[in-house]
């Protein structure tokens, strides 16, 4: 309907006359959509009744709001805090990694020649938390967070969080009960966390973390230990570099945010 229907078609309507065929009742109803006019002379064209019926819903309403409980301010619920920043199969994961680093810092005591343990071990010692923190085999509700805009990056970083959460005082504790330099193990340790997460944007962060750990494993530990010498990445003098290593990958790593958009298809 190009033009505004007329005052005798909007009464029409408003009674309900049962002359009024479809294809008019549809076209007027389209029209009133989009102009507020025909509304408003509408509303002056309806009958007595239907005013009245008009008036005691409103009244009805308007009583039953009135009458009603004022509305209990949203709460976040524990659950729902708990799914953001942890989640439960974590847990094995994050008690196996305290094991692992207590059984370092024993054998450390009771083989003194060989290098450090704890300082080798030291920078992996995130990476199978932050390996499960957001994948879909690790989160049995990993289906219903991935479609909400809590997703990606923003989960990814707080589940991370809360996994150095854990990590870094236990490497504290067991850094001072042997007695070795703190920026030595927080330092590498925060370094491979944030190198996960950017290599995490290309490859998932998963697959980024086993990679990370094979590396560092076939490459630093091993050789160390076949050699008794502390290699040369964690030797005194390297603490300045692994800062700026940290403080270069947490930039990269903030720079992809776009590839942690996809972390949901790709990891």
């Amino acid at each position: 309907m190009s033009n505004h229907p007329s005052l005798t078609q909007l009464q029409r309507y408003a009674a309900g006359a049962p002359d009024l065929d479809e294809p008019g009742v549809w076209a007027i109803e389209v029209h009133l959509e989009d102009c507020a006019d025909c509304r408003a002379r509408l509303a002056g064209s309806t009958t007595a009744a239907t005013r009245a019926v008009l008036e005691r819903v409103a009244t009805a309403l308007d009583r039953e709001i009135s009458a009603a409980p004022a509305p209990v301010a949203a709460r976040r619920s524990w659950s729902v805090l708990r799914h953001r920043w942890f989640v439960g199969t974590l847990l094995p994961w994050l008690a196996m990694t305290v094991v692992v680093l207590a059984c370092a810092a024993l054998l450390g005591v009771l083989w003194t020649g060989q290098p450090s343990l704890v300082l080798l071990v030291a920078p992996l010692a995130p990476l199978p938390g932050v390996a499960v923190a957001w994948h879909r085999r690790a989160d049995p509700a990993w289906e219903l967070i991935a479609a909400t805009p809590a997703a990606g990056l923003t989960m990814l970083l707080r589940r991370t969080a809360a996994v150095l959460a854990c990590v870094v005082p236990a490497l504290a504790l067991v850094g001072a009960g042997i007695g070795v330099s703190m920026a030595l193990m927080l330092l590498p340790c925060l370094a491979f966390a944030a190198a996960a997460l950017l290599l995490g944007t290309l490859v998932g962060v998963r697959r980024a973390a086993i990679g990370l750990i094979a590396a560092w494993t076939l490459v630093v530990i091993a050789p160390s230990l076949a050699t008794a010498r502390m290699p040369v990445l964690l030797a005194a003098g390297s603490t300045s570099g692994w800062a700026l290593a940290t403080a270069l990958l947490t930039v990269l790593a903030l720079l992809r945010l776009d590839g942690f958009r996809r972390l949901s298809l790709r990891d």
